[in-house]
């Protein structure tokens, strides 16, 4: 090993020393990019405001645009002289700088984009021939969010391909010796841009529509003798690349085709596993193929993806860990040369010294492995690898300036990391010896916190972003289930076929600890295929709602004064349960509502969150707390239960909105009589069965299954019921509220009434908002299950300047969606929920058709099932009905309004306010939005959906609600009595001199 270290270090040095015999700077262009960068890398508030305005600029078609930008994201004086000088010119005269700023910038992005079309970059490649430098070209895109996005980019492919073997068809390879592993021409493929809808959860989906539009490429480049490589993205699409790649290659049509390759990513923790599955799939095949590997580019967006998510994070948290690992990467790649041929992309010398020492070590001639480097940067590096006679290839991105910029943003990320290797070589001058040190001694100890996040809390926020580690009294989300492994894939598809098993079984009440069978039974039918019966529940009636109310009211008064630590590891042990079944309980919902797979997940982990959240919540409250510190005067602030609380829930999320409230109302002391909707009985049925195994008293929690009609009006006028929380249908909501309002004979309290309604909800799309995230966020706000949300996006509202740009790729993108039975995987728009649904919400579609223009509706959905095409209408009004009414389905309302101020008045318009969105890059405008849209959960820049229990607390006012917040701090209080008890502390004018902050509960003496 420590021969090993000094062949790398001595290797490693004579690298070192031809790059210092022709120097240049990290930043090759001189003068104002060079400064910017100076300054990000001194400044990281600065280098995000920077990396911000670049986004945005190619977007900004005015120079009065620019400048207004320029002034929102510089204008803070802390940025130095050189920066508030350029500021204070620009906004003197707009008409010339904002053309100059342009110019920058567009020579920023020339560093590393190496030409704008294919025409343009055969230019640089012949420069880089001179130079005895290979190439592999990349087109940079849009973010593709249609098929027809994805049928341009495989056109663009084709044409970039044909125009690189036609010039150089004539060009041979820089070492003449082992040519034959590597084709002159060689080409990058991002598969994401060849299908809009891949979806982790349904890899066979991905690659049933992949291959036939990779074929033709694949062809061609075949019959050119060109270089086909896959590249890699994000770590969702990882493991359907793989098994793309390995699909494709063991057909027959290309099982003896050696020049494809793939690329692995060492900042992977399962790098090392993935790339020894592919040697091993490499010598079934019996044909050669190659691996291009690479620290990975996507380091920010996985780290902050997981943690948003509570997964457990793919990558490497040190930068120490993935350089030792590309290192064992190396090794495992060039001892097994004889079926893979290596490309080693760094810019680390430390790295490529080990790859050079360990193909020594091995005896292998260096013309067959190559060495990588990206378009624009570490020019001495690739220089001096030329020069000792190793193979170089550079990644060359083509593409326009727009849709460029999300690569270029990635370059600047990686040229001003921290941790970065050019930086620390060309802007620091860090020493060579400190450079070639091997990455195991650089690699601290893991420290506690999520997961292993010891790189994050103790790098001093050097991995080239710092993430925060919440405080101990925040709460902690469980995590998604994440469908892009396969485990829990085949967990969901046994799920699935379990509780197909089950269809047809018989659901009772539960009153008082009792199983309550009557004679009516309630069928819930499932809405993909309305024959299919998911179960029956016992019908509930008069007698069966007053056996109910007398079970709570006589359970109330011990559960009411059960201490609250109990109380809440009541809750925790449900979460458990949950946890436990959560497979089985999304595969209901499936059958039962027509939820997405990722759906129904995503309402089981609701439920375990409002559990585990109400709990750690009433321990905060539970406690009666001194109000002030005042001598000889103890005064306690404290909570009682109201009484009898009687839930009301609906079928769009069956289990987490049912569990919220039973839960809230359980947790603070009060019996519960819950309901669930009719469409979803078997839903209501496996709480109750959770709660009953996680041992819920007799009398405290009570189902009752039935029609609303009758149950429900029976026990909202309930004299006995002393509260009622419901979420359903503004109509409802306003019966409810009203006959609540009444008092009835022998009441004993004011009922208090927790009344959450509909939306009709609204995302503004400001003019320099970036158009493909917009766009992706709009369809999965408005069609995402079917559109069945009460948070769900029902208003579009663009600004006429960029209207046009938004249109021309929302239609597509919804014409692209998957729609289906959502027993499969990766299907979004499943049926809506019944047959009154069904006929309500094609009679909006045909009001629609009266009032405005039917943009767009979809043509292929299922013959059987209760499914509606997704349907887009323009021209719509806001004083039209379609854009008033809340619909609560696949319907999208276009509105096209001046300016922001009309848009803003748009979307406040309406009887609601639910949520509301906006997109846009205007720090001003943002601020100004967050200020003045009336919804009770705005989101910038993200959907108008999937509130997060602790995150997101949720809720509207106006006609959407009463103002509570779900999931929130505050909303156990709607579910107690607030109560001071204060005691005079003096006797003969002594007081005690300490009170105590907290005190013991009011509890009254056991019997």
């Amino acid at each position: 090993m420590r021969a090993r270290q000094s062949e790398i270090e001595r290797r490693g040095s004579r690298i070192f020393e031809l790059v210092d015999k022709h120097p240049e700077p990290l930043f090759s262009k001189a003068g104002f990019y060079q400064r910017l960068m100076a300054l990000s890398m001194r400044d990281e508030r600065f280098k995000v405001q920077l990396f911000r305005f670049v986004d945005v600029l190619p977007s900004l078609r005015h120079s009065r645009e620019i400048i207004e930008h320029l002034n929102e994201y510089f204008s803070d004086d802390g940025f130095g002289p050189f920066v508030g000088t350029g500021v204070h010119l620009a906004r003197i005269v707009p008409w010339m700088s904002g053309p100059i700023l342009r110019w920058n910038v567009s020579g920023m992005a020339h560093q590393f984009i190496a030409g704008k079309n294919p025409d343009d970059v055969i230019k640089t490649l012949r420069k880089r021939r001179s130079q005895k430098i290979g190439f592999t070209v990349d087109l940079l895109g849009e973010a593709v969010v249609s098929e027809a996005d994805a049928d341009e980019y495989a056109a663009r492919y084709l044409d970039l391909l044909e125009k690189l073997a036609g010039e150089t068809k004539n060009w041979t390879d820089p070492l003449d010796k082992n040519s034959e592993l590597f084709p002159v021409v060689n080409l990058s493929v991002k598969i994401s841009a060849l299908y809009s809808q891949i979806n982790p959860a349904d890899p066979a989906d991905a690659i049933a529509h992949l291959a036939p539009k990779l074929q033709p490429l694949l062809r061609r480049a075949r019959e050119v003798g060109a270089f086909i490589n896959f590249d890699m993205e994000s770590y969702a699409h990882k493991n359907t690349t793989l098994e793309l790649f390995k699909t494709i290659f063991t057909d027959e049509e290309f099982r003896d085709w050696p020049y494809a390759g793939i690329v692995i990513q060492a900042y992977l923790r399962d790098s090392e596993a993935d790339l020894r599955d592919l040697i091993e799939w490499g010598r079934k095949r019996g044909t050669r193929f190659a691996v291009r590997l690479v620290k990975g580019a996507y380091w920010d967006y996985e780290t902050t993806k997981s943690l948003q998510n509570g997964w457990d994070c793919p990558v490497y948290f040190q930068k120490p860990e993935s350089d030792a690992n590309f290192e064992t990467l190396t090794r495992l790649l060039l001892k097994n040369e004889s079926i893979v041929t290596a490309a080693f992309g760094s810019h680390n010398i430390r790295s490529i010294a080990h790859a050079q020492a360990f193909a020594d070590e091995l005896g292998l001639d260096p013309s067959r492995f190559e060495f990588q480097l990206l378009y624009g940067m570490a020019g001495p590096i690739k220089r001096a690898l030329v020069e000792m006679g190793y193979r170089v290839r550079e990644y060359c991105p083509v593409g326009e300036l727009l849709p460029g910029m999300a690569y270029l943003v990635r370059r600047l990320l990686e040229n001003t990391s921290n941790e970065g290797f050019l930086r620390a070589k060309f802007a620091e001058n860090v020493s060579a010896k400190e450079l070639l040190r091997d990455p195991r001694d650089l690699i601290k100890p893991a420290v506690a916190g999520i997961g292993d996040p010891g790189g994050i809390a103790s790098s001093d926020g050097k991995n080239s972003t710092s993430l925060d580690i919440a405080p101990a009294d925040v709460y902690r989300n469980s995590p998604l289930v994440n469908f892009a492994y396969k485990d829990s894939q085949e967990k969901m598809q046994g799920a699935l076929r379990e509780v197909r098993k089950r269809f047809g079984e018989k659901y009772p009440l539960v009153i008082g600890g009792e199983k309550i069978w009557t004679d009516q039974l309630t069928p819930s039918v499932n809405p993909s295929a309305p024959d299919e019966i998911v179960g029956y529940g016992s019908e509930a009636g008069i007698p069966e709602a007053e056996r109910a109310v007398r079970a709570a009211r006589e359970a109330f008064g011990k559960w009411s004064r059960t201490p609250f630590e109990e109380r809440a590891r009541l809750l925790e042990r449900a979460a458990d349960i949950l946890e436990r079944r959560r497979y089985e309980l999304s595969a209901v919902e499936v059958f039962e509502v027509g939820k997405p797979w990722n759906e129904a997940d995503g309402d089981i982990r609701e439920a375990i969150d409002f559990c585990r959240f109400y709990a750690q919540q009433m321990r905060r409250l539970g406690r009666p707390r001194l109000t002030q510190r005042v001598p000889g005067e103890d005064s306690y602030h404290h909570y009682w239960p109201r009484g009898v609380a009687f839930v009301i829930a609906p079928w769009n999320f069956p289990i987490a909105i049912l569990c919220g409230m039973a839960s809230a109302g359980v947790v603070t002391g009060n019996t519960v009589i819950m309901k669930p909707s009719e469409q979803s009985i078997v839903c209501g049925a496996m709480l109750m069965q959770i709660y009953e195994e996680a041992g819920v008293p007799s009398g405290v929690l009570n189902f009752l299954s039935g029609h609303g009609s009758v149950i429900g009006a029976h026990l909202v006028d309930h004299k006995d019921v002393d509260m009622i929380a419901f979420t359903g249908s503004r109509e409802v909501g306003l019966k409810i509220w009203e006959s609540a309002g009444i008092t009835r004979p022998g009441q004993r309290e004011l009922k208090r009434v927790i009344c959450e309604m509909g939306g009709k909800n609204a995302m503004i799309v400001d003019s320099d908002a970036d158009v493909g995230e917009a766009v992706g966020y709009s369809i999965y706000s408005a069609f995402g299950f079917q559109g069945q949300k009460c948070s769900a996006l029902s208003r579009l509202i663009l600004l006429q300047d960029n209207y046009d740009r938004v249109m021309e790729r929302l239609i597509p993108a919804a014409a692209s969606l998957r729609i289906g039975n959502p027993e499969e995987p990766g299907i979004m728009v499943g049926p809506v929920i019944d047959e009154a649904a069904y006929r309500r919400i094609l009679d909006y579609v045909e009001v629609g058709k009266s009032e405005a223009t039917l943009a767009y509706q979809a043509k292929d959905v299922p013959p059987q099932g209760y499914f509606i095409p997704p349907t887009i209408f323009t021209d719509v009004k806001p004083n039209m009905r379609i854009a008033r009414e809340e619909i609560f389905g696949p319907v999208l309302s276009v509105l096209k309004v001046r300016d922001l101020d009309e848009a803003i008045e748009v979307a406040n318009g309406t009887d609601y306010a639910l949520t509301g969105g906006f997109f846009s890059r205007s720090p001003a405008n943002i601020e100004r939005v967050k200020a003045q849209l009336e919804a009770g959960n705005v989101y910038i820049n993200r959907s108008c959906t999937g509130a997060i229990v602790g995150r997101h607390p949720f809720g509207g006012f106006k006609m959407s609600g009463s103002g509570t917040k779900a999931g929130g701090e505050d909303y156990l209080l709607q579910f107690l009595i607030p109560r001071v008890v204060t005691e005079n502390t003096t006797r003969h004018g002594f007081a005690p001199e300490e009170t105590p902050e907290y005190r013991d509960e009011f509890l009254p003496p056991q019997q």
